[in-house]
């Protein structure tokens, strides 16, 4: 840990560092998630996809924040001057030519592992600029709209067996209604929110956790795999969304915007636990031990 620390303190006093918080590392093991998790709900097949799909994902999800900041450059520059762009450590048009770049990494790595997933990638892509440019200031159809982003990504992990897209699809609507819930929260990070807004959260995390159990009602062994997950899952969102609902205030809601974002891990451990087994569920949820030490580091939104 010591070593670890000595590492990101040599980082922070370097060039690369503002381009780092850009794109926020920790976030990125969630898109991770979102990969092994579609990757077992496709049955594991030929693992030679699976590195492409994890490149692509990083690509998808770092080109997409970098062009958020970008779109918010004039807004971070009232509310969060700390920033890279506002700060000036990073050049507005140098983090729109870096996302760009990364978002067309993240197609073509994906176009490597199967042809349907570099179509998969070019729907997100479009997605997070929908989002970036328009999108995030529609309060209904914008946490929809990147949900859709998180839910094609985990999509993007069933793709490599594309067969099984057909069978699977239903699956993007976990994530889709969970991001849904943590951005309608996060729309109070700087000013506070509603109690209301609040409480429609909770709700979604209500149908997200019904929706777990439905994935397993045709198996029992399923649902003992999944159970342990489905239950640290709880434990870990259901607490800080709940402050929030009481008391919508920028630092309660901040902490259950983080939350919801890490336990975006547990959410795909979950899933993946049902389809290949808890052995790999905590392969998938073992993403959380760098993830959490790097939100102390990183912004999460």
């Amino acid at each position: 840990m010591a070593v670890g620390n000595r590492a990101l303190a040599g980082l922070r006093r370097s060039s690369i560092w503002p381009y780092l918080q850009l794109l926020r590392p920790p976030n990125l093991l969630t898109a991770a998630a979102d990969i092994l998790a579609g990757y077992a709900a496709a049955g594991l097949p030929d693992i030679r996809a699976l590195p492409w799909l994890l490149l692509a994902t990083i690509g998808l999800y770092g080109g997409g924040v970098a062009l958020n900041d970008v779109c918010d450059a004039k807004v971070d520059a009232r509310e969060r001057p700390e920033r890279p762009i506002p700060s000036g450590r990073v050049g507005r048009r140098g983090a729109a030519l870096l996302g760009m770049a990364l978002l067309a990494a993240g197609i073509g790595a994906a176009g490597q592992a199967r042809p349907v997933s570099g179509a998969l990638a070019l729907g997100i892509a479009a997605a997070a600029v929908l989002y970036n440019a328009w999108g995030k200031r529609h309060p209904i159809l914008g946490p929809l709209n990147m949900g859709a982003c998180r839910g094609l990504n985990l999509l993007l992990g069933v793709s490599a067996a594309p067969a099984l897209l057909r069978e699977r699809y239903y699956l993007a609507l976990i994530p889709v209604l969970y991001i849904a819930a943590i951005t309608a929260v996060g729309a109070g990070e700087v000013h506070g929110g509603k109690r209301g807004t609040g409480g429609v959260a909770l709700g979604l995390l209500g149908v997200v956790g019904i929706g777990l159990l439905a994935l397993t009602w045709r198996s029992g062994w399923e649902w003992l795999a999944r159970l342990p997950f489905l239950a640290l899952f709880v434990w870990r969102v259901v607490p800080p969304f709940w402050r929030a609902y009481r008391e919508p205030q920028p630092g309660p809601i901040r902490g259950a915007v983080q939350a919801g974002v890490l336990s975006l891990i547990v959410l795909d451990a979950a899933i993946a636990a049902g389809y290949a087994g808890p052995l790999y569920g905590l392969i998938v949820l073992a993403l959380l031990i760098p993830a959490a030490p790097l939100a102390r580091w990183f912004a999460v939104t």
